[in-house]
């Protein structure tokens, strides 16, 4: 392992801040009721078995449509867990085309983890 130069780690850990959020800070946003929309980019079966409360399902395949996106709110998107990058591809797709984003640490895995609730819609 090479050393990183503190000034570089430092640029990039204060941008990893700006556009992430983790799930205990994104548990309080939703209980105080703050402008926040959430978007699962997880499969419509995995939505389907469970879910963060609130959140609306958009897969891969309806990225483009920006179905249920806010202008108005803070974006925030999920996957499966931290080593998923799906949520970042989407908020790739999402940012490019004028949406706020940021995106939950950990993922669902992460979520969950918390013992964070969970709604089931099947």
């Amino acid at each position: 392992m090479t050393l990183v130069s503190p000034r570089k780690a430092h640029k990039y850990f204060k941008a990893k801040m700006e556009f992430t959020t983790g799930p205990i800070e994104l548990d309080r946003m939703i209980k105080e009721h703050e402008n926040v929309n959430i978007i699962d980019v997880r499969s419509a079966d995995d939505y389907a078995l469970e879910h963060i409360p609130g959140a609306i399902n958009l897969p891969s395949a309806r990225w483009a449509s920006c179905s249920g996106l806010s202008r108005q709110a803070v974006n925030v998107v999920y996957c499966y867990s931290e080593d998923c990058h799906l949520a970042a591809a989407a908020a790739m797709e999402f940012t490019n085309q004028g949406f706020s984003v940021i995106e939950l640490e950990g993922g669902f895995e992460g979520w969950k983890d918390h013992n964070l609730p969970i709604e089931v819609t099947s």
